[in-house]
């Protein structure tokens, strides 16, 4: 994703595409940028080749597999994902990015929705009545019930230290 990306940034995504009609000179810096980022086995591998589109292709053939072990451990942890689990509002949210990147990258559909209904559905018993007054709040979108919940870990903190010292 990162090389593809890269290489539309400098113009040069045409030569990786089907019935593409980039000069010489393009392919051969696209070329150059692919062989410059993949492993050093993998270059004397393909060193005869001068089409980055052929490259291109060799290379998805053989790391395409990743999605189909990405998605179920994806899918595994957005099912056991829960709050309580994490330390931090912010180690939870990483998780929920991290895991939600990838069930994006296999081609799953996460909503706000989702992942609203997410952390709403995973609350620990003892908190149900927090729970339902942040439903009742109506959020739209997950980051503002991530701040919510950041800001109301930050001054639970403040109020543990006051009443410490």
């Amino acid at each position: 994703m990162d090389a593809k990306i890269h290489l539309e940034a400098a113009n040069l995504g045409e030569t990786i595409k089907e019935d593409n009609s980039a000069s010489s000179q393009d392919r051969a810096k696209a070329m150059i940028f692919i062989c410059c980022h993949i492993d050093e086995g993998l270059k004397s591998e393909y060193l005869t080749v001068e089409d980055p589109l052929i490259i291109w292709k060799a290379l998805k053939n053989r790391y395409n597999y990743q999605k189909t072990m990405i998605l179920p451990r994806a899918l595994y942890e957005w099912t056991h994902l829960r709050i309580q689990d994490f330390k931090t509002v912010a180690e939870y949210n990483s998780a929920m990015f991290r895991i939600t990147s990838q069930l994006k990258l296999c081609g799953e559909t996460i909503t706000e929705e989702d992942m609203l209904e997410k952390i709403f559905s995973i609350f620990h018993a003892s908190n149900i009545l927090l729970q339902q007054q942040y439903r009742e709040r109506d959020f739209i979108q997950y980051n503002q019930l991530i701040s919510v919940l950041l800001v109301a870990e930050q001054n639970n903190e403040l109020l543990m230290k006051n009443h410490q010292s």
